[in-house]
């Protein structure tokens, strides 16, 4: 992860976030951590160009051409899976 998107976290919530496998696990240490993510950060941890669906397969067909969007603003801005074969989407956090 850019050195960059780590301003402003303690060094505990570093060592979590270095512990995180996923782009999920990220999004709910933020969210238990009480830390407000900016478009950077959230869009880093959805992964960039591989959209942070790199690992992701559809829980309705087993597809893995997953994308990753965005719902709302804010505090209640929300990522949603969607996926390109079937149209399922859920949410990344439920």
């Amino acid at each position: 992860m850019r050195k960059e998107l780590l301003e402003g976290l303690t060094k505990d919530q570093i060592v979590k976030v270095k512990a995180c496998d996923n782009p999920a696990d990220l999004l709910q240490l933020a969210k238990d951590e009480g830390v407000e993510l900016n478009k950077e950060q959230l869009e880093a941890i959805s992964g960039g160009c591989d959209n942070g669906t790199r690992f992701v397969t559809c829980p309705k067909c087993g597809s893995n051409q997953i994308k990753s969007e965005y719902r709302g603003h804010g505090p209640y801005m929300r990522t949603v899976f969607v996926c390109q074969s079937c149209r399922h989407e859920w949410d990344v956090n439920p």
